[in-house]
This record gives structure tokens, sequence and C-alpha cells, in this order.
């Protein structure tokens, strides 16, 4: 039985809690965070029997396998390393941390130590990026992507909503090298940084605030970018941050030297391009009905996983798959989920784009 604690205790731990308590060969033993009654009450609602205001008190009297650190991400690797120098296996809420250096430190470390270190990409773990993972891993593509888009979202609402969440002038976003974009743009950023070959990818970034904020008095907050990803093998990505674009879409293209794939994670659905052409008017009849088909065919696969009870509201998509994955992998079952070059990559274009989006 894999003992997990979890440090911080907001919106984000319940989603990690009820995804554990979904792992039948794990059980959380306490919970930490700065205020008592947050703490208090999430070990109540979660049948938790240890509660803890001191992280290195909770360690050392609850000797956690895995901790799950959900804190605001400027603690991100100063508690990560306070774990594992407390022997502890670490799952860290994305983003990861604040830069590439933290990000190298902490896997250091780990290593070091033999232990596992992991960050919170859950959108790699939805069914559709399963399916998506095995048909290029099938060879649909006909090899590498050559061309890769992603566009990863954020919806404010109207404008009342912006100025809620906006209108602390020290919110803890606000003080993030990324701003609004680090807390959110790993999750499309990574999609990217999978299929990308070398460590040194060049990246071109253009940022701005939006009319929306604009007319909402708010000229601080970046929530608009657009970026141009080009790896040493000549592989090139296109990303989207809006907070405009609606719906709001979080989705991922893949444009192969032989088909593509298009990947919906907001509706689960993967649909396959075929590079295939029918004579004369056929191919104004032909292709919307295997389209046809194939929407169907997601439609049946996402109902079968509903009646199974595997399948998630969009917040949790993934999450069991990436925590059950990565304590099988401490366990010694599996490899790891994420790669750890997966992760410094991500990191690495993440820095680049801040560095040249800062107003």
């Amino acid at each position: 039985m894999i003992k997990v604690a979890i440090i911080g205790c907001g919106k984000m731990a319940d989603q990690h809690a009820v995804q554990i308590q979904r792992i039948s060969d794990a059980v959380i033993v306490a919970v930490c965070d700065s205020e008592p009654l947050m703490a208090r009450q999430m070990a109540e609602r979660f049948n938790i029997e240890m509660c803890f205001t001191d992280v290195q008190e909770m360690l050392d009297k609850t000797k956690p396998d895995v901790v799950h650190i959900t804190t605001p991400p400027a603690s991100h690797y100063p508690l990560a390393k306070q774990c594992l120098d407390s022997g502890c296996n670490v799952y860290v809420e994305k983003p990861f941390t604040l830069d590439t250096l933290e990000a190298e430190a902490l896997i250091r470390l780990a290593d070091q130590k033999n232990l596992k270190i992991t960050a919170g990409h859950n959108a790699q773990f939805t069914h559709a990026m399963i399916k998506m993972r095995q048909l290029v891993k099938n060879g649909y593509l006909g090899g590498a992507p050559v061309h890769i888009e992603s566009h990863y979202c954020y919806d404010f609402g109207d404008i009342s909503y912006a100025k809620a969440i906006l209108g602390d002038d020290n919110h803890w976003v606000r003080k993030l090298p990324g701003s609004l974009l680090q807390n959110i743009i790993s999750h499309g950023i990574s999609k990217i940084a999978e299929f990308l070959s070398g460590d040194k990818p060049t990246v071109i970034a253009n940022g701005f605030t939006s009319n929306f904020l604009k007319e909402a008095g708010e000229t601080g907050i970046i929530d608009e970018v657009r970026v141009i990803i080009k790896d040493e093998n000549n592989i090139t990505a296109y990303f989207t941050f809006s907070s405009q674009i609606k719906p709001v879409p979080h989705q991922l293209r893949l444009y192969g030297k032989r088909n593509s794939l298009i990947v919906d994670d907001d509706h689960q659905i993967v649909i396959k391009v075929d590079d295939k052409e029918y004579k004369s008017y056929l191919n104004y009849f032909i292709p919307p009905v295997q389209y046809a088909k194939q929407y169907l065919g997601n439609l049946r696969t996402n109902f079968k996983k509903f009646l199974k009870r595997d399948f998630h509201l969009p917040n949790d998509a993934g999450l069991k798959l990436l925590i059950s994955s990565f304590y099988q992998s401490i366990e010694g079952n599996a490899p790891l989920p994420l790669s750890y070059r997966e992760i410094i990559l991500t990191s690495k274009i993440m820095d680049a784009i801040f560095s040249q989006i800062k107003k």
C-alpha cells in the first residue's frame, strides 16, 4: 500500500484526493496546509486520519511514500526539495517549477536520492491522447510529425468575473515569471514537447493584452499568445493561447508525411485525416461520411467508458491515469509516465516564451 500525503488543501487538492481514493493500493495518510482550517476541513471531508500545518512535522511523523504538492507555483521548488530531502517521491502540480534551473535541480536531486518526481501534466493522459499516441506509434502519420498545432485556451467568462480574479494587484499569479500564462500553458506546451527532438528548440513568441481585458481596465496581464517553435530536425509547431476564442479550444493537430490527426480534448474525440483523393464529386461526399462514422465511433467509445465509470470531468481528465502510472513507477513496475526530458523541454520553451513577451 502506497502512503500518500498532500501539501496544499485548496481546489486542486480536492481533485487529487478524489482520484487517489479511486486507486486500490494507495491511501492518503495526511494533508498539510499553512491554514489550520483548510487542513482540517479537507481531512474531515475525505476521511483522512491526520492533518498538519507544518510540512516537516508531517513528513517526519507519517513518512509518506509520495507527496502531492498542490500549492501555488512559487512554493513548488522549495517544497519538492524538502520532500525529496526527506526521502519522499514527489508529484508536483503544474507548472512544475518557476523556471528550467529549478526543474533541472529537482530532477538531479531525485536521481541522486534514487527517488521519482513528476509533473502534473494530466492533460497528456486523457483517453483521446492515449489513443492518439497509439496511432502515432503504429505509424499512422508515416513517421514523426512534420508540424504540430496545439491550442490551449482559457475562458474568463464575462468582464465581472475577469475583474474578480484579476482585481487583486498582489495576487500570486501576478508574481509568477509568466503571470497568468505560467499557471496554464504547460498543458499545451507539453503536448508539443513530447514530439520534439534535441534540447535547444527555436522559439518565437508574441504576446499582448486582449481588448477584453483592456476594457476591464487591465493592462498588466498578457492573455493572448502566439508561438512558433522549430526543433533541431526541422519539426515545427504552432502554439495558441487565448482568453477570447469561443468555443474555448483544447486541441492538438499532428500533420505527418502520410496522414494527419486531430485530437479534441474537450470532447475526447480523435479524428484520422487520410491523404486520399476521390475522383470528381465523390471528394465532396465520401470524406464527410467517413468523418461522420469516426465521430459516431468516438461517441460509442465515450459512452462505454462512461458506463465503466472511466470517464471524468474536464478538470480531472487524465489525472487518475497519471497518478496511478506514477505510483506504478515508484513500485518499480513501470517507467515514469512523463520523461524528465519532456518536463525540462516544456520548461525551456516556457522560459523562452516569457522572456520574449514580458512587459
